[in-house]
Order: C-alpha cells, then sequence, then structure tokens
C-alpha cells in the first residue's frame, strides 16, 4: 500500500511527466533509426544479390560461348591430322574443318596459319583470305612455347574485318612435334555490347571483364579510349586476383566514385568479371525513404516533448500553486506564523511518527495582556503591528528548528517544544518574557515594557508511554496561561500532573516568573 501510494505521487510529479515526454520521444527515435538501419541492410543485400545474380547470368554466357569457340579450334586441330584431308576437295575439306559455330552472330573469323604466319585455311572463304599475324603476341607466344593450350589476346583491331576483336588461339603441332602453326577464333567486342547493354545498372554502374594482367577487354557503359587500357598495380585488381571472387567497397581506379564490386574468375579462362554498383545509387532510394521518415518522426518527436514541457510547466505551476494554498492554508496571514491548523497537525502527529513518540513535549501557551486597551486607543491596525511584533519576539526566543510558534487565534500564541522537559519550557518562557519587554511601535508612541504577555506551560513524557493525550496538552497549557492572567498577568504559570492523571481538575499551578 505504501508502494502504491509512493507510486501514485511520484505520477503526480511535474518532473516525472516531464521526463516521460522525454524518454518516449527519444527511444521512438532510436526505434526508428534502428529500422532505418534495418532498411540501408535490406538495400545492400538486394544490391549484393543483384550483383551475384548479374555475374553468374553473364559468366556463364561469356564461358559458354568461349568454349563453343575453343571446342571449334579443337575440332579444327583433330581433323588437321586426317591423313586424307590434303586428297578432298576444297569444299569438302572446309566442311570437314570448320562446323556451324563460324556463322553465330558475334562470330569473327577462324583462321589456320603457317608457321610464317600466313593464313592457308580459312572458315569463310576458299581460299583462304590473304593475311600476315606472324608479329601478333599471340602467335610468338605459341611459336616460343608448346603447351600453352587455349590463349586469349587483348583487344585487338582484326586485319580481315577492321573490327575490335578478341582472339582465342591454339597450337598446331607437325607431326614430329615441331611449331606447326597456330589456329584461332575470333569474337568481336559487340558481342559482350549487346550482352551487357540488356542490363540495368545505374547512371554509374559498370561491368568490366579482364585479362588476369589487368588489361580491359571490355566495359559497360562502353568508353572506347578505355578499352585495352591496364589497371595493373591497383589494389582493386590485386584483390581480384588474389581473392578470385567476393565483393568490396571501394573507389574506383579510374574515376574514384565509390562502388561495390562483386567479382569472379570467369570458369577457369584468364578472364576476370566484375560488376560495380555506385554507393550512392544503392542508397538511393533507402535515403529518399529515411529522409522523410526522419523529417516525419523529429517533428512529431519534437511536438511531443514540446508539449510534454507545456504540459509539465502547466503541472508545475499547479503543484506549486496547490503548495501555496497548502501553506497559506495553514499559515497566519498577518504575522506569517503556522495557523492553529497547523498546530492541531502537529499535536496529531506526537502518537503517529514513530521519531517524536519517543520524545518528551512541552507547550507555552502564550496571551497579550489587556490587548483590546491596544485595539481600542490605538486602531486596528497599530494592533496589528503589536500583534507582529509578538510573533517576532517568540521566534527569537526559540532555538531549534524543530521547535514550532503558531497563532492560534486573535492575540494568542503557542510555543510546541519537541524534544523539551518542564526546564527547557520555562527557560523559553523567560526569553519571551525579556524580548516582549523590550517591545515598542515607535510609530503609534507605544514604549518597551508597554506590551506584556502571560505564559502558561504543560508538558508531558513520550508519547509512547505517557497516558495524557496529545490534544490535552493543549487544555492543560491554557488552564495554565488563564491560572497566570487570574493571578495578576505578566507572568508564567505551570502545570504540575499528579503521577498517571491527566484530568486537569487534579492539577496544581506553581508560579514560574513574573
Amino acid at each position: 500500500m505504501i508502494l502504491v501510494r509512493r507510486l501514485a505521487r511520484r505520477f503526480q510529479s511535474a518532473h516525472t511527466w516531464i521526463a516521460f515526454g522525454i524518454l518516449a520521444p527519444v527511444g521512438m527515435l532510436v526505434v526508428s533509426a534502428i529500422m532505418l538501419l534495418d532498411l540501408r541492410q535490406d538495400a545492400w543485400e538486394k544490391a549484393e544479390q543483384t550483383s551475384q545474380n548479374l555475374l553468374q547470368v553473364i559468366e556463364r554466357d561469356i564461358a559458354r560461348n568461349i568454349e563453343i569457340i575453343d571446342l571449334s579450334l579443337q575440332g579444327v586441330i583433330e581433323n588437321l591430322k586426317l591423313p586424307a584431308l590434303a586428297n578432298l576437295s576444297p569444299d569438302l575439306r572446309q566442311l570437314i574443318l570448320f562446323d556451324r559455330a563460324i556463322t553465330a552472330q558475334d562470330m569473327g573469323v577462324i583462321l589456320v596459319l603457317d608457321e610464317k604466319g600466313d593464313s592457308i585455311l580459312d572458315g569463310q572463304a576458299i581460299p583462304a583470305r590473304p593475311v600476315n599475324n606472324f608479329d601478333r603476341d599471340y602467335f610468338q607466344a605459341h611459336k616460343a612455347r608448346a603447351g600453352l593450350g587455349l590463349l586469349i589476346s587483348r583487344p585487338l583491331l582484326s586485319r580481315l574485318t577492321g573490327a575490335r576483336v578478341m582472339v582465342l588461339s591454339r597450337r598446331v603441332d607437325k607431326p614430329d612435334g615441331s611449331f606447326g602453326g597456330v589456329v584461332l577464333g575470333t569474337l568481336k567486342l559487340s558481342y559482350f555490347t549487346r550482352l551487357f547493354d540488356r542490363l540495368g545498372l545505374g547512371s554509374e554502374g559498370a561491368i568490366n571483364l579482364y585479362l588476369r594482367d589487368g588489361t580491359r577487354i571490355m566495359r559497360y557503359p562502353y568508353i572506347d579510349s578505355q578499352i585495352g587500357l591496364s589497371i595493373a598495380g591497383s589494389s582493386n585488381l590485386q584483390r581480384f586476383v588474389r581473392e578470385g571472387s567476393g565483393s568490396f567497397v571501394a573507389p574506383s581506379a579510374r574515376d574514384g566514385v565509390e562502388r561495390n564490386y562483386a567479382f569472379t574468375q570467369v570458369a577457369t579462362l584468364p578472364l576476370i568479371l566484375n560488376v560495380a554498383l555506385a554507393v550512392n545509387e544503392i542508397e538511393a532510394e533507402w535515403r529518399a525513404k529515411a529522409i522523410v521518415i526522419s523529417a516525419i518522426v523529429v517533428v512529431l518527436c519534437g511536438l511531443t516533448i514540446g508539449l510534454s514541457l507545456l504540459f509539465g510547466r502547466e503541472l508545475e505551476r499547479r503543484t506549486a500553486m496547490q503548495i501555496e494554498l497548502a501553506r497559506q492554508s495553514r499559515t497566519d496571514a498577518l504575522t506569517g506564523l503556522p495557523n492553529r491548523r497547523r498546530f492541531e497537525e502537529a499535536l496529531a502527529a506526537l502518537r503517529s511518527d514513530a521519531a517524536l513518540a519517543t520524545r518528551p513535549f512541552a507547550l507555552l501557551a502564550i496571551d497579550a495582556d489587556h490587548f483590546k486597551r491596544f485595539n481600542d486607543r490605538y486602531g486596528h491596525a497599530v494592533g496589528d503591528d503589536v500583534l507582529r511584533g509578538l510573533a517576532r519576539c517568540l521566534l527569537e526566543s526559540i532555538h531549534r528548528p524543530a521547535d514550532i510558534v503558531c497563532r492560534v487565534g486573535g492575540e494568542e500564541f503557542v510555543i510546541l517544544l519537541q524534544d523539551g522537559d518542564k526546564d527547557e519550557a520555562l527557560r523559553i518562557a523567560e526569553r519571551v518574557h525579556a524580548r516582549v519587554a523590550l517591545l515598542s511601535v515607535e510609530a503609534a508612541g507605544i514604549e518597551a515594557g508597554s506590551v506584556t504577555v502571560s505564559i502558561g506551560v504543560a508538558t508531558m513524557g513520550a508519547p509512547a508511554t505517557d497516558p495524557l493525550a496529545p490534544s490535552d496538552l493543549y487544555s492543560l497549557a491554557d488552564a495554565a496561561l488563564y491560572e497566570a492572567k487570574a493571578n495578576g498577568r505578566n507572568q508564567t504559570r505551570c502545570v504540575e500532573r499528579r503521577r498517571g492523571e491527566a484530568d486537569r481538575r487534579q492539577a496544581s499551578f506553581r508560579l514560574a516568573g513574573a
């Protein structure tokens, strides 16, 4: 029950509501930030998946076409070994050596070159179109070394067609194993352009196909000046070659744009393919959503915090007003002292407060002597000045914060001494008489010594053990006060209770000082 009351008091606090009003929007901001980060992660995962899918499709298409050309080259080499081939007519020999692969859309030419580099067989012409490729790098490589297998050249301009091509070649050996020439097939770079054009990568996206030495075979979007250039030595190429496949984010070696690179090796060929998506474009859609969502959340949180602060301020104002009203209801307006209500609450607390219930108490009932004469002679305004002066004298007479001075009505005051016995009460009474004797109101001509008070003192033991009720303490002090007045005023009377008795009729009074 106590816990419930404490919680109720906390929820009535303006600071609690302000804290909730601020913490709730902050929580909304945190949750929104987490959601936006999740959306950003989704955008990146989508981009990664798209890149991997594109890589897979492109890599399979390139590998299949190169495999088809290579199989044609190997078929030519095998058929050249047939003993009867030389005795066949040119048309029949052409049909045996070259299959229909040479008619594919992006297929260039298939040639057989002798050991001097001259064309001796042509898959598209009888007799072979004259051309000499002795100076080509791939020809020199096959001549210098046997067993190289399939070689893929850098982008070249075909001497027969004038088109940009990539040359695939294999060595032809004579029966004795010596160099007998080269069989080659060309793949037009237009094949890659046509393949890549079907893919949408954004304005800053790119697809690149490199040889392992860093030579760019093709780039999308197509830039003619970039074809054949080398990025050898760049950190990106080193990572492509070292890891074989994977993805990473890095700036482009060409334009410095930060991109997400997904890359792979094309089958077992010395080719590296990458799909590069610009980071800005990956996050563009997410960023647009994030800006809108963030703006809405910030505005709503700002409004919530603002309304919470206004509500908290209004609650503080009302709480302060209630506190002030409560204070005023327990304060005497004229003297600023606690009033009778506050005095009665203090008496009621004597038994309920465990800390107070173990201490003795003393009560001084104080009344101004012949106060009506001051009002009749000088007027109520001067009478009020006298009452305010009496209040100051009483406050100056006590020295402990726990002691209470109250105005209980008219010209009557009380002093409640917590943890005070009879001797302490009598000392306080002497101070009151001494300070009141110095009270004067110069504006009305009231000199020091003109104002006197009568005091009645009553004491009780610790409320936990004393049979006297705290409410009866005031009756005893009031009786002692009237005894002081009846015996000439300007004096203190202290009530003496018989042991174990609380009835005032069984009490006797003693003159304590005048």
